[in-house]
């Protein structure tokens, strides 16, 4: 092998490695990984993507497990649900206070602090390796996206709905919603 050359075990090693490492730290705070990723994720879901099937797509995980994991939430008033306005029996859910003040103490951030030491060069190419192998991923696995309205086709800039506008969902979006993350994102 070439010397400037590197095996895919060497990259995809560490990153399985770090996973780990970053879970492992998720049993705190009484909560399980899982539950720590439904409060991350519905933190940054918005108003079209804070829902239990939702949440199902973007975790890759089974309906029985996120029921679950919602049922817990909620019995420990991390989150909330609600009925969804038109929707028959959908429903959304959303962080509490509570759950809000959790995500203040997420060991997720414990690890994002060890990036610091990283310089800016390396960070860059860390950011934009990681997200190309991701969508590369997502394309493979035929994964929604759930990227933020401005990279997404269906966004409107100075719609008629509103500042903002989208068309998959013929609604307008107000400028805090353009970093949230959504389920229809293409």
């Amino acid at each position: 092998m070439a010397k400037d050359k590197i095996d895919n075990a060497s990259i995809a090693w560490p990153l399985e490695r770090l996973t780990r490492l970053m879970r492992a730290g998720e049993h705190e705070g009484g909560l399980n990984p899982a539950q720590w990723e439904a409060l991350r994720y519905l933190s940054r879901a918005n108003r079209f993507s804070n829902s239990p099937i939702a949440l199902t797509r973007f975790l890759g995980s089974t309906k029985g497990t996120i029921s679950q994991t919602i049922k817990a939430l909620e019995r420990k008033g991390f989150i909330a649900k609600a009925p969804r306005e038109n929707e028959g029996r959908s429903i959304n859910l959303s962080l509490t206070p509570k759950g809000s003040e959790a995500l203040k103490n997420d060991p997720l951030a414990e690890f994002s602090k060890s990036l610091d030491d990283l310089s800016g060069k390396n960070r860059r190419r860390l950011a934009k390796g990681l997200a190309d192998l991701l969508e590369t991923e997502l394309k493979r696995r035929e994964q929604p996206s759930f990227g933020t309205c401005p990279t997404c086709r269906y966004f409107r800039e100075g719609d008629v709905r509103g500042p903002h506008g989208c068309t998959y969902f013929d609604a307008g979006l107000s400028s805090a919603e353009l970093q949230l993350i959504c389920i229809a994102h293409s």
